[in-house]
């Protein structure tokens, strides 16, 4: 009874000192900015806020012609027994949409409830916290949709087409690009209506490409999903199926097969129609594999298409397209620079060959990118599929010969699809991935994993911290990383100052890096950020990042 009792005396003890500096307005801070109202809770170490909507919420009074959205909770962290728990600084925002009947206010009134709880268990009662901030609407006839001058909205559309023209000399594009090339060298004997409606069906594939993305980055952003420039990145199963289209692509460079229906002897009579049918899915494949590499002009449009309305998302996009294959579109109306090209010769087949082995090396950047999605273990499991995989199409290229009877032509090619398709069951299955602790990030040497918890930790210790957000399927991160951010002298330089060096790997999804990407204002990754204590604001670096840049910003510190 004496302990029970003692117990009873500390905790008592512990509560009384705590409330007196316990201030709940202390705790809570507000904004409003663009359109939404930001709440920050800043709850003290060892205690912790729950997520239980009705004792940790914003709310405020309706307003006629203002309309609410729900109030959007960040990811936080998950215990063992399944709750959701914040620590430290965590910030609740609450979206608002302005309609023509809004007449206009002075000021909002704004409500913060908030149960601290010590991280032993104990909780304290609830509070509710009551701000009332100044509420501005500069141009409320429009506001439903946010409004950009036409000066601004033109600059932004011809960086869409200068990004996508960009894309064309990207890594991840120039082997399609090679390829088409060659094709084009191919057709240079026709005339030139052929090589018009060639290119227009590969301009054709890129657009139609574009807007279904276009089509799907809406539909996720009507549903409320966190999307971004290069999201189906974030996929196993999307980027398995494009390093399977690549590998079977690359055997076809050496003649392992040659794509040919059954029984079909009258190839020749079909060439035509499968020169246009190359060529639209030529284009599709150069959108598929542009994704990943976000051209230095095409980030600012990505953001801003992001949010804006359905019709602008689609324009943009379209542009962006239009940029990609603007290079063909160019050579389709002009053909007389492929006659400068050499004449068909023996040089194709080393040319193709060539491909062959460039198509090989972008299936690696493609192995490389799965690691991290899929682990180690399932990646042996992808290359030993590949290998079978190829077994399949060697069976179909030798045995599927117009030289054959249809009957072994049909045998030879549902051999190869039986193989092919069972293979694939067996051992293409993802399905324990996100229980799987590989894979789930990459931190090299000093680099610790972003928190926003931590980054705020930091700042508030008046230490300077350097942000990289990035991805493996990102070769614009890549190249930034291994010619700067991850090289001996710039890390050396950066713990010589005393910089916090932060990462935050979106190669899988994260809802986190999601939001401080759209609270930059990016589409996508990269996005570089330096905190300079003193600064409000962290320095946002470009997508293309140098060594000076990194050094000028350090001279700040000295």
């Amino acid at each position: 009874m004496k302990r029970i009792l003692a117990v009873v005396l500390v905790v008592a003890f512990a509560f009384t000192a705590f409330a007196q500096d316990y201030d709940p307005e202390k705790i809570v801070s507000a904004e409003i900015v663009d359109s939404q109202i930001n709440v920050m809770f800043t709850f003290p170490a060892g205690m912790h806020q729950t997520l239980q909507e009705d004792l940790f919420f914003i709310d405020v009074d309706e307003v006629n012609g203002i309309t609410f959205e729900p109030t959007i909770y960040p990811e936080g962290k998950k215990t063992e027994d399944g709750y959701i728990e914040y620590h430290g600084t965590v910030t609740l925002s609450k979206k608002f949409t302005v309609t023509s009947d809004f007449s206009g206010i002075p000021e909002i009134t704004i409500y913060a409830g908030f149960q601290i709880c010590l991280d032993t268990g104990t909780c304290f009662m609830p509070e509710e916290v009551e701000f009332t901030l100044p509420f501005e609407i500069e141009d409320k006839a429009d506001s439903e949709a946010p409004k950009e001058s036409t000066s601004k909205v033109l600059q932004f559309l011809i960086m869409a087409f200068l990004g996508g023209l960009i894309l064309n000399v990207m890594p991840c594009v120039l082997p399609v690009l090679s390829i088409k090339a060659m094709s084009l060298v191919k057709q240079s004997q026709q005339d030139h209506k052929q090589i018009l409606r060639n290119s227009m069906a590969y301009t054709l594939g890129i657009l139609v490409s574009f807007i279904i993305l276009a089509l799907v980055i809406v539909i996720l952003k009507t549903s409320g999903e966190m999307v971004g420039w290069g999201f189906q990145f974030q996929s196993a199963g999307f980027v398995t199926a494009l390093l399977i289209m690549i590998f079977v692509f690359s055997l076809s460079m050496f003649d392992v097969f040659i794509i040919r229906a059954p029984g079909m002897t009258a190839a020749t009579k079909a060439s035509s129609k499968g020169g246009y049918s190359g060529s639209f899915f030529s284009g599709i494949f150069a959108v598929l594999l542009a994704t990943p590499c976000t051209a230095p002009l095409l980030a600012p449009a990505l953001g801003f298409a992001f949010s804006q309305p359905p019709a602008m998302i689609f324009g943009i996009f379209i542009l962006i397209g239009l940029g990609l294959a603007f290079p063909f579109i160019l050579l389709g109306f002009w053909p007389k620079a492929i006659k400068a090209i050499p004449r068909p010769g023996e040089w194709m087949n080393i040319f193709k060959e060539i491909m062959g082995f460039l198509l090989f090396l972008t299936a690696l950047y493609l192995l490389n990118s799965l690691y991290f999605l899929v682990g180690g273990a399932n990646l042996i499991n992808v290359l030993l599929y590949l290998i079978i995989l190829g077994f399949a199409v060697w069976i179909y290229g030798r045995f599927a010969r117009p030289e054959f009877s249809k009957k072994k032509q049909w045998i030879a090619t549902l051999i190869a699809l039986i193989i092919a398709i069972g293979a694939g069951f067996m051992t293409l299955d993802y399905a324990e991935i996100e229980n799987s602790a590989e894979g789930s990030g990459h931190y090299p040497r000093d680099w610790q994993k972003f928190e926003p918890e931590l980054l705020a930790q930091f700042v508030d210790d008046g230490k300077p911290v350097f942000v990289d957000f990035g991805a493996e399927w990102c070769l614009t991160c890549k190249t930034n990383e291994t010619a700067v951010l991850f090289t001996e002298d710039i890390e050396a330089a950066f713990k010589e100052h005393g910089v916090q060096m932060l990462r935050g790997d979106n190669t899988k999804k994260d809802d986190t890096i999601g939001e401080w990407l759209t609270k930059f204002k990016r589409a996508g990754v990269p996005l570089y950020l330096f905190y300079i204590p003193g600064q409000e604001e962290p320095e946002v670096l470009p997508e293309l990042i140098t060594k000076d840049m990194i050094y000028n910003i350090l001279d700040k510190l000295d």
